[in-house]
């Protein structure tokens, strides 16, 4: 080892005054021991020989406490000099060489000016000085076999005459503190320091190996690993016993009692620590440093750290276990101290010192617990004899100060000593020291990082109310603590303010305001609330859109924590009243899944109808709704507000994954049962209610893993007989309300109510499949109950009672159709009589798709036979007509699917007349042939239902309902068509040439026919065609001329039926009509060989006469500006 130790520059010592000062008390106690010196004094001259050394330390701690405030480096001359002066004795011994010693010795220039000492000197010093703390820490930095020889040689000294307490006193404090060892406290390099200085100096020492001289400090496993053949207690019991005489004052007995007790439990009695609940613990604390008589304000952190290193000490396994002594031993050797303390009298209690007592009543109860186990079986006897003498010990119990124990746990919180974190959880929830002590707030404010877990949260909101439930509570004390209180809470990751969230709801959802609050802090707190939101509202999304969110986020958790139920108020406000809020207040709620707890009104739980407890959220949202009338647009805030907080986070993680902050059970029992009950029928509340029930239904629908059962704690069969009521009512929902009625439906609430409908049987009729027996009275009330209802409903409803009843329609669709007497019955309806079975089958087929087909393959119809083909055809075209006005746009969808399969399948017959051309084209216009009839089919309804004999049949509702389901069937037949001949992308080619037809022919010429309101008749004006001598050249026929001839003749119907339908002009029929010219336009534009310019200006010639025949004058210059558009690319 050259130079200096590396990493250790604060052990290298200079020359310094108080180096000085040392060196010079040693060399003057030395000169005291003449005609001897340190080297050879005796242990009965140290008293004199030492006086010079001892007022050396005590002349530098008093220059280093001067002025109150020691210095750190100063005030470890104690250990240094303890240091220096155990390895000049061991240079001593090991006869080291100087020129070695100063390379390889850090702490050569203070220990050279010494004189030679010898152990004497050591460890009077340490029992002079109070420094056996300060021993036994260099002694930890020993292997355990060094650390027997060097205790062998104190129990040596302290046996040496003259024995005095304080001898026994030093024995006691160096083995409590080789118990305690190195824990709580910072390991020093001046103890590494001297470890590798002991070692190398062993190393020199006469037979000592090299190896085991180079061993340095082990840590308690590898000690326990490697177990030396010398025993640490075994030394340290039977010099004890050796002193016993010694022992003469009821404090030091106590203590020697404590000491040797507590070692023969650590030793032999536990083979783990012993764990103490945080409460037990702050106890004995608490107890521990009470006895100590210290008044509250002279308390200090190394006190108390001292008392939890005690504590802790006494309860773990000692590093030291015994490789020598057997328990039968050491209960021997602590039964006869105990024997013999007790009949010299000095084992007295009443005279004994609070602290001392206190510990050695802590002590017993430990060992006799242990002495009771079953388990310790070794040492019968003497275990008996020792337990006896222990019970029979009088022990006065300690008590507690509550002053001392606010200001203790107000100390460890501080200064962040052991368990402080759980001490916090306690402290925070001592309302007799929050009642009267400032000591209490002061800690809260000053350590607030200490008490951000969420059960001390809570403690704490338990705490602040009980002070605001108080009627003597300080107004400014309270509002200060709820502020720190509150900033404790921010400052919570969102986990664990979720949890106390959820913990304060539990406790009330008026959160911190439960009971009667000073109005000085309800006010504080309304300002909060107002200047929280208003700052969220103002904000909104933001730039920083998660910033924005994370603060939002944070503001709202803060004024929810305070009061649960204020916040969500607000939030419900918010998001219905202020425009565009509801996504943020959704998002915000979705991040506080604390706040979705159950609600309580007082100290009762409130429940919903089906028993399980309603969340404070519903009851605030309902609250609002039965005390302010809502508009339309705060209507459809509120449902798409209730729609996002019933979907699951995608962001959440876990269990919170899959669930939502507002169940849909919970939205469907708090606010679509009640007003969809029998009484509420018809209300303006029931659209909303039917899209929140749609909205509830959709969101479980996404979650595949978790099926509707949950409909069935919502009351499933009455709901849906109100719903199958609600489908009956709305069946005509363009016909104007009987007199008194307060509801209107329209037509998308129709289709809503269908979807509802048919998910809801759905759903209900899987539960019911799986366990039919429970659910059999249930179906048949249903039943029963729809039989006054309009025949159609009962299909709505087959799911749900599926093979329990039969099919039933009026007995005229029996006629018309073969279908199976086990599935079906008839029903004799006054509306129904003979020569209506098509109606009937024209309604089966428009209620399901699944009703349909077997409509269609059941269908009594002989193709072979041609007058049965025609008699049908005219039937239907008839049962179309009555049917048509009341249809649903997907049922209207549906029947048009079913005539598209009729018309191909040659049952339905319609014949295709060129009502608009004069001339036969020459195109191939099969693959068209559906899409003509099926327009020509619906030009000869909209013919019949506009005649005389049945124009009067529909009101001007009814009229504007006729025309969208038209101009839906208009938009599937574009679709049709666009699909036949898709036109280029907008980055192909424009030019396209398109295949040839079978047949070629010159253009058809167009007549343009002067409509008439009197659909049954149709005057003609025809335009001359271009002379056919006039065409030089034929173009061959192609795709695209008959795209364009199917789309006039769609554009011909349309434009007809818009001029005869009674009620004006239809604004869907004049958009299917600019959309037939917008797509006749891009095919000309695609494909220019389809049309010549003397064409194109035919047909414009031929569309605007058309156009004329239009009333609003509006729609007819739109169409006629549009129809000048249709200029051919070849001209």
């Amino acid at each position: 080892m050259n130079g200096k130790p590396d990493g250790q520059p604060a052990m290298t010592l200079m020359m310094n005054k108080e180096s000085a000062v040392l060196q010079g008390s040693f060399l003057l106690a030395d000169k005291l021991c003449l005609p001897s010196s340190l080297s050879s004094i005796e242990k009965a001259d140290w008293s004199r020989a030492g006086q010079p050394v001892l007022e050396a330390l005590g002349e530098i701690r008093g220059r280093d406490d001067l002025g109150g405030r020691p210095d750190p480096t100063a005030a470890s001359w104690k250990k240094t000099t303890v240091c220096v002066v155990w390895l000049k004795l061991l240079s001593g011994e090991a006869g080291e060489d100087v020129e070695t010693a100063w390379r390889e010795n850090p702490f050569f220039s203070l220990q050279n000016g010494l004189p030679e000492v010898n152990r004497v000197v050591l460890l009077e010093l340490v029992k002079s000085t109070a420094a056996a703390h300060i021993y036994a820490s260099f002694l930890l930095s020993l292997p355990q076999s060094e650390i027997c020889t060097e205790l062998e040689r104190l129990a040596e000294h302290v046996r040496i005459s003259p024995r005095q307490e304080d001898d026994v006193r030093l024995l006691l404090e160096v083995w409590w503190e080789l118990w305690k060892g190195g824990a709580g406290r910072a390991a020093e390099s001046i103890e590494t320091a001297f470890a590798d200085q002991f070692a190398r100096l062993s190393s020199m020492s006469p037979g000592v190996s090299p190896q085991a001289a180079k061993r340095l400090k082990l840590d308690s496993t590898d000690l326990a690993a490697s177990l030396p053949s010398a025993d640490v207690l075994h030394i340290l019991l039977h010099a004890l016993k050796d002193m016993k005489d010694e022992v003469s004052s009821a404090d030091l007995c106590f203590q020697a009692l404590t000491v040797a007790l507590d070692a023969l439990y650590t030793s032999f009695l536990i083979d783990q620590e012993v764990l103490l609940p945080v409460r037990e613990k702050m106890d004995i604390l608490f107890r521990a440093v009470s006895s100590r008589g210290k008044n509250p304000e002279d308390l200090s952190p190394e006190l108390i750290q001292e008392a939890q290193r005690n504590l802790r000490a006494s309860r773990t396994p000692s590093r030291f276990r015994p490789s020598s002594t057997k328990l039968s031993e050491a209960l021997k050797v602590v039964t006869e101290l105990a024997q013999f303390w007790r009949n010299s009298g000095i084992l007295d209690a009443s005279s004994a010192p609070g602290y001392s007592a206190f510990q050695l009543e802590q002590s017993v109860q430990r060992v006799v617990a242990a002495l009771d186990r079953p388990e310790v079986t070794d040492g019968k006897t003497e275990k008996n004899t020792l337990r006896g003498l222990l019970k029979s010990l009088s022990l006065p119990a300690v008590k507690s100060n509550p002053e001392v124990n606010a200001k203790v746990a107000a100390t460890v919180i501080g200064h962040q000593l052991e368990d402080y974190e759980k001490f916090a959880v306690l402290f925070a929830g001592e309302t007799s020291w929050a009642a009267r002590d400032e000591t209490w707030l002061d800690c809260l404010e000053k350590n607030q990082a200490a008490f951000r877990q969420p059960d001390t949260v809570v403690s704490l909101s338990s705490t602040l109310m009980s002070k605001l439930r108080s009627g003597s509570a300080d107004v400014s004390r309270c509002r200060k603590l709820m502020k720190v209180v509150a900033d404790i809470f921010s400052a919570l990751s969102l986990e664990d303010k979720n949890k106390a969230l959820a913990a304060v709801l539990r406790s009330s959802s008026r959160g911190l305001f439960a009971g009667s609050v000073p109005s000085a802090v309800t006010d504080g707190f309304e300002q909060e609330l107002n200047m929280a939101f208003n700052c969220i509202i103002q904000v909104g999304g933001g730039a920083a859109a998660q910033g924005n969110l994370s603060t939002a986020v944070s503001l709202v958790a803060r004024v929810a924590f305070q009061n649960p139920e204020a916040a969500l108020r607000s939030c419900c406000h918010s998001a219905v009243f202020n425009k565009g809020a509801f996504s943020l207040m959704a998002k915000i709620l979705q991040q506080l899944p604390g706040l979705r707890r159950q609600r309580r009104r007082g100290d009762e739980e409130e429940s919903l109808d089906d028993g399980s407890p309603g969340s404070l959220l519903c009851g605030c949202l309902r609250e609002m709704i039965a005390t302010k009338s809502l508009s339309a647009g705060e209507k459809e805030q509120l449902l798409v507000f209730l729609g996002l907080l019933m979907t699951p986070d995608a962001a959440a993680e876990g269990e919170d994954a899959r669930r939502s902050f507002v169940a849909p059970q919970e939205v469907v029992n708090t606010f679509v049962l009640p007003n969809l009950s029998a009484q509420a029928v018809g209300s303006g509340d029931a659209e909303f209610s039917l899209k929140l029930l749609h909205a509830a239904l959709s969101v479980d629908a996404r979650d595949a893993a978790s099926s509707p059962r949950w409909l069935l704690r919502c009351s499933p069969f009455p709901l849906l007989y109100v719903l199958a009521q609600l489908h009956d009512q709305a069946l005509r929902c363009w016909e104007q309300p009987p007199e008194g009625a307060v509801h209107h439906w329209s037509t998308d609430t129709r289709e809503l109510l269908e979807a509802v409908l048919d998910t809801v049987g759905q759903a209900v009729g899987a539960e019911v499949a799986a366990v039919p027996s429970r659910w059999s009275r249930a179906l048949f009330w249903l039943y029963n109950k729809v039989e006054q209802l309009d025949w159609t409903v009962r299909f709505h409803l087959k799911p749900v009672w599926g093979q329990h009843f039969k099919n039933e329609a009026p007995s005229s669709l029996l006629a018309v159709c073969d279908l199976p007497e086990q599935d079906w019955s008839g029903l004799d309806l006054p509306q129904y009589g003979q020569g209506t079975g098509l109606l009937a089958w024209m309604e089966c087929c428009s209620i399901s798709d699944s009703l349909q087909s077997t409509m269609l393959s059941c269908l009594s119809l002989d193709q072979r036979r041609p007058d049965h083909v025609n008699m049908f055809s005219k039937g239907l075209l008839v049962a179309l007509t009555q049917t048509l006005p009341w249809c649903s746009v997907s049922q209207w969808s549906r029947l048009l699917r079913g005539l598209r399969e009729l018309i191909a399948s040659g049952r339905l017959h319609v014949p295709f007349s060129l009502e608009y051309v004069d001339y036969l084209p020459l195109l191939d216009l099969r693959r068209f042939s559906c899409e003509l009839r099926l327009s020509v089919l619906l030009l000869r309804v909209l013919q019949l239902l506009c005649g005389s004999s049945c124009s009067h049949w529909l009101s001007a509702g009814g009229w504007a309902h006729v025309g969208r389901l038209y101009a839906h069937a208009v938009r599937e037949l574009m679709t049709s068509v666009r699909a036949k001949l898709p036109l280029p992308s907008p980055g192909a080619s424009t030019v396209s040439k398109t295949p040839a037809s079978t047949d070629s022919s010159p253009p058809p010429s167009i007549k343009a026919a002067q409509m008439s309101t009197d659909p049954q008749k149709a005057g003609d004006s025809p335009l001359k065609a271009q002379p056919e001598e006039e065409v030089e050249v034929e173009v061959e026929a192609a795709p695209s001329q008959e795209v364009l001839f199917v789309l006039s003749q769609i554009f011909c119907h349309v434009q007809h039926i818009q001029v005869m339908k009674p009620g004006g002009q239809c604004e869907p029929l004049f958009l299917s009509s600019l959309e037939i010219l917008s797509h006749y336009e891009a095919v000309m534009a695609a494909f220019p060989d389809s049309c010549s310019a003397l064409e194109s200006d035919n047909t414009r010639h031929f569309f605007s006469t058309i156009t004329d025949n239009l009333e609003n004058p509006e729609m007819k210059a739109v169409l006629q500006q549009k129809i000048a558009q249709l200029v051919s690319s070849a001209a």
